[in-house]
């Protein structure tokens, strides 16, 4: 009995050495699995907070930069129409003012006036062509054209904050066509572009023929070369003075009548430069958007304008 126990015991502390090692090492295996597959979830899910988060940025600003425009457009919006109010105002205030002046005039030269310049006063409208304005008058009110369309431009000029461009017709009627052409161009071009809103022509009618058809550049209904300005221009008839009782159309053509003859007669060459009755037709339906009689004024000072 002694003999069995001692060899039953060998056996027994046989196997337990050899079985040991094996769940060591199966107990280490496990606890090396279990760390390497802790960091593995750790970065797994850190990855997947980091998608989470760039989604969110993404969904953020896809809410807030077009709120964001919104709302400066609005901003934006609401400065330009008040500033449109303002100067809208002013204009009107202005021109509220020369009508009290000069009351000899027809009301509806005010009411026509005002309207067609009224146009180029809103800046968030589209503008397509510029406010062309030809005043005329007889002889007898010859200071009165000269003084209302000077403060007609003025008052359209002013109420931007912006100053008039002035052309005399008088002063370059002994020049050569082509020189002309020229000076008035760079006159117009660089007033515009520097910031200028309005240009008075005066005596349109003295200016060399052929001279008038840079005016195409900038009386053009589709292709002016300034879209957001004034034009005034002005023609002093021959004839003494303008029946009142005239109705508008009959004083379009009278003007019409007028620069034909001046412009078409046989004593103005034939060149290229020159003017003829296809050019003429063309320029007349450029500057003839509005044309406004004058009537003599009295009480206007001997120098200068009011």
């Amino acid at each position: 009995l002694s003999e069995i126990k001692a060899e039953f015991l060998e056996k027994n502390q046989k196997c337990y050495s050899t079985s040991a090692p094996q769940s060591r090492s199966k107990s280490r295996y496990q606890s090396s699995t279990e760390k390497q597959s802790q960091p593995l979830a750790k970065n797994d899910s850190e990855s997947q907070n980091g998608f989470h988060k760039m989604w969110t940025l993404l969904l953020v600003l896809l809410i807030c930069v077009p709120l964001i425009y919104v709302l400066w457009s609005g901003i934006q919006g609401g400065t330009s129409s008040r500033r449109d109010a303002e100067i809208l105002q002013e204009f009107r205030a202005r021109m509220e003012k020369l009508k009290n002046t000069y009351q000899s005039q027809d009301p509806r030269l005010w009411r026509k006036a005002r309207v067609s310049l009224e146009k180029r006063l809103n800046s968030s409208h589209v503008h397509l062509e510029p406010a062309i304005l030809l005043l005329t008058a007889g002889q007898e009110a010859e200071k009165a054209l000269r003084c209302l369309s000077n403060e007609i431009a003025n008052a359209f000029a002013s109420s931007q904050n912006a100053t008039t461009i002035s052309i005399d017709g008088v002063d370059k009627a002994v020049l050569d066509s082509d020189i002309v052409k020229l000076e008035v161009d760079t006159e117009l071009s660089s007033g515009f572009s520097e910031g200028k809103k309005v240009a008075v022509v005066h005596r349109f009618e003295s200016l060399p023929a052929g001279s008038t058809l840079i005016f195409y550049k900038y009386c053009d209904h589709e292709n002016a070369a300034f879209k957001d300005v004034a034009l005034v221009l002005t023609v002093l008839l021959d004839e003494q003075s303008l029946r009142k009782s005239l109705t508008y159309q009959e004083v379009e053509e009278k003007v019409r009548d007028f620069l034909w003859a001046k412009f078409t007669s046989s004593d103005v060459p034939s060149s290229y430069n020159g003017m003829d009755t296809d050019k003429l037709s063309g320029l007349w339906s450029r500057i003839s958007h509005l044309v406004l009689p004058v009537w003599p004024e009295k009480g206007l000072p001997l120098e200068g304008c009011t």
